[in-house]
């Protein structure tokens, strides 16, 4: 069994609040966990309304399949969100 684990970095340079970090990151992890079925959370930078860190974790029979769902993802919040710009993007696959 895979696991497969994703830390995205996110600026979200329109936001004047945490309320309104608070929407656009519940907006974006609904969209992804009923797109792609993966486990996604924030995870750092609570306090900063301008930066979010996202978690995203899959389980798989295969690294590949994680990997490519993973991969999915990111391009996913790439393309669909404007207003979120991607800094940092780091994926590992554990073996559990």
């Amino acid at each position: 069994m895979m696991v497969g684990v994703c830390r995205l970095t996110l600026r979200l340079p329109e936001n004047a609040s945490l309320k309104g970090k608070r929407q656009v990151i519940k907006s974006l992890t609904a969209r992804i966990r009923n797109r792609y079925n993966v486990s996604i959370a924030e995870v750092d930078s609570q306090d900063s309304w301008q930066i979010a860190s996202l978690g995203i974790s899959c389980v798989s029979n295969s690294s590949s399949h994680a990997n490519e769902m993973l991969t999915k993802v990111v391009g996913f919040v790439r393309s669909s969100r404007l207003d979120a710009e991607v800094l940092d993007c780091q994926v590992e696959m554990l073996q559990a």
